[in-house]
């Protein structure tokens, strides 16, 4: 028993570590960091239910996560780029940027890894609810016209 309360201990400490240094964003980030791992997860069933399962597709799948990190890593530096010009300009602007384009990148691989994890669960027979499907494919939308990419799909 004293061993479940030093981890549950080390884990509030680590929650709370993260939420200082990150704040709201980094939430976001843990989030994300979840959902990839359970894509890579509900694939890798979906796949061997259906007697599919390629060590090329995952390869290339694992390959595709890095890849969007690289992605996300851009984001954060372009809004550190953007907040350092944006700070130098004075007293010009009314508003103090912090972060934009790194949260919208994220909070758009969070609905594509949710659409995919949802897709993947319908293929290991799991009912999925229509609405739901919908409301990930709207969330993203929304993101998108947000970020000013309403042809992305």
């Amino acid at each position: 028993m004293e061993h479940i309360n030093t981890f549950k201990a080390a884990l509030t400490a680590a929650m709370a570590l993260l939420t200082a240094l990150w704040g709201w964003f980094g939430w976001l980030i843990i989030a994300w960091v979840i959902c990839m791992c359970l894509d890579i997860l509900t694939g890798m069933a979906s796949a061997a239910k259906d007697g599919a399962w390629s060590s090329k597709v995952a390869r290339e799948g694992l390959l595709h996560k890095c890849a969007c990190i690289v992605v996300v890593i851009i984001a954060g530096i372009l809004d550190l780029v953007v907040g350092l010009l944006l700070g130098n300009m004075g007293d010009a602007l009314p508003f103090t940027y912090t972060v934009l384009l790194c949260p919208l990148v994220v909070v758009w691989y969070i609905l594509t890894e949710a659409g995919s994890i949802t897709e993947n669960a319908g293929k290991m027979g799991a009912p999925i609810p229509g609405w739901l499907s919908k409301m990930i494919d709207i969330l993203q939308d929304t993101v998108d016209k947000a970020a000013g990419d309403e042809d992305h799909k």
